[in-house]
């Protein structure tokens, strides 16, 4: 369901998603965000209102300094990038790749993620980065994953970005006038739903699939457990 957050292009609650097993995820329980830099004072309020318990920051250190939010230095706001400021610089070429390297490069990283929405206080968890695509779209894919939701609808919900985020993607365009550019700027802003399934099969066929790739990352059964009962009803 989408939120209407002034200042923001990309919310939606996830609950109503269907899992395996007939139940649904709950409202207000998991919900991804754009990123909330831009939010006016009034926008804030409208977010505490909504009875968010955490808001989870995936972005980098340099976008958190540069561009903070609101919550940055909130009580309810925490930081856990993806990324590690001592990674040595990507070599993707594509998005899959790019967040093929991140799952790969840091499991500690998504599990302290995960971590942090089984440990946060009763109340509806946000997770955001910049776009709210892709960053957000893996844990999101991981999270429902582990709550049973068929792949089919965690690829259609990572494709209603594709909708929410085709002003910006315009506007990014229309103001890059080297047109020798634009390919690589849809590449690695654009929201294809190949793009989330290549991802899912990359974690399907080098760890066994999204739960057991969370195991490997240190995440207990007990933790997995308390995910699933967190985010379904």
């Amino acid at each position: 369901m989408k939120l209407d957050w002034p200042e923001c292009r990309n919310v939606r609650d996830l609950g109503g998603l269907p899992t395996t097993d007939g139940g649904r995820i709950r409202e207000n329980a998991l919900i991804r965000a754009d990123s909330l830099q831009y939010v006016t004072p009034a926008a804030v309020e409208t977010i505490r209102a909504a009875g968010v318990s955490r808001i989870i920051d995936l972005r980098s250190h340099g976008e958190v300094s540069g561009f903070p939010t609101p919550f940055t230095q909130d009580p309810l706001g925490l930081h856990l990038p993806l990324q590690d400021p001592a990674d040595p610089p990507s070599t993707a070429t594509t998005i899959v790749d790019s967040c093929n390297e991140m799952l790969d490069l840091h499991p500690d990283l998504f599990a302290a993620v995960f971590r942090a929405i089984v440990d946060a206080p009763e109340g509806a968890v946000v997770v955001h980065c910049y776009g709210g695509k892709d960053r957000t779209g893996v844990i999101v894919a991981l999270a429902l994953a582990v709550a049973g939701v068929p792949e089919d609808e965690i690829v259609a919900d990572y494709f209603l970005t594709r909708d929410n985020l085709a002003s910006m993607m315009a506007e990014q365009l229309a103001a890059e006038p080297d047109e020798s550019l634009h390919p690589e700027m849809l590449e690695f802003r654009e929201t294809r739903a190949e793009s989330m399934t290549a991802i899912l099969r990359h974690l399907d066929t080098t760890y066994g699939g999204p739960v057991a790739y969370l195991r490997q990352a240190g995440l207990t059964d007990d933790e997995l457990d308390a995910l699933r009962a967190r985010l379904t009803s």
